[in-house]
């Protein structure tokens, strides 16, 4: 068995990073770490201090995709391949599990576990395939009731969290991923600089195996939505999602319907 882990730096909070790092060393089913750092300096390269770290300096910002792909071209042996936030943490035994829930399900390409705040609060990242008017209603007009009505059913705002589900979108903070499935697809699309590379890849990975929640073991996130806070953030999740619907479909999307349809009828369990 060879799991292989990635983690994209930018200038990121040591303390977290050495988090993240000594989470994922805490299994000894993970084989490598990847420390791709998108920095301008490489003052992490000091975090790569035994045999289980590899550290990749760009010496600039290719993108966070772009960045992940290096380290997976690296491990294409690899049984599964792990795309980790700096920001997550993890206690012991959530690897094996979730490396055991795949070995018994051949026909899942991804799976997500239970994400939840630093405080211990539930992250709510499962969702469906977003349409414009989710992404821009939620962030432009968040307080209007088309767009919180829309963000309810875009956000599964009845699922419990409490159940294993075959989820459309998850996110891209921790995607355990079955490493024949992410190199049949070639990774990420390096045209998503920052923000919605991960809808994407879960999407083209769904097109091949299923992707899906688990509730079973879970994670934290610091999670901040740095594009409520900084413009040129914000500038760069719009662009990703003009070229995401660019790529998928704006309002005519045949695809995205009947999948959030599907969903939506399984985790309702009504026809």
């Amino acid at each position: 068995m060879t799991i292989t882990a990635s983690i994209v730096l930018y200038h990121n909070d040591p303390l977290e990073v050495q988090e993240a790092v000594r989470s994922c060393l805490s299994s000894p089913l993970i084989n490598k770490v990847y420390l791709v750092d998108n920095s301008t300096e490489d003052n992490f390269r000091s975090l790569a201090n035994n045999e289980r770290i590899e550290y990749i300096s760009n010496a600039e910002n290719i993108g966070f995709g772009a960045a992940h792909n290096l380290a997976i071209q690296r491990c294409v042996t690899s049984d599964y391949h792990i795309i980790v936030n700096p920001d997550i943490a993890f206690h012991e035994g959530v690897i094996e599990h979730l490396t055991a829930f795949m070995d018994q399900h051949p026909d899942i390409g991804l799976v997500m576990p239970k994400v939840l705040y630093k405080n211990g609060q539930l992250q709510r990242l499962c969702k469906l395939l977003p349409t414009p008017f989710n992404l821009f209603g939620r962030r432009f007009a968040p307080n209007r009731r088309w767009a919180r009505q829309l963000n309810e059913q875009y956000e599964l705002s009845f699922f419990q969290y409490d159940q294993i589900a075959d989820i459309p979108c998850l996110s891209g903070c921790f995607m355990f991923v079955r490493n024949n499935v992410l190199q049949t697809l070639g990774g990420f699309d390096t045209r998503f600089f920052l923000y919605l590379e991960d809808v994407d890849l879960v999407r083209r990975i769904g097109h091949i195996a299923r992707t899906v929640f688990y509730p079973h073991v879970s994670i934290s996130h610091g999670y901040q939505k740095e594009s409520y806070h900084n413009s040129k953030v914000l500038r760069m999740h719009m662009k990703s999602a003009i070229q995401y619907f660019n790529k998928w479909g704006w309002l005519f999307d045949r695809e995205r319907k009947q999948i959030n349809q599907d969903t939506l009828k399984k985790l309702t369990g009504k026809k």
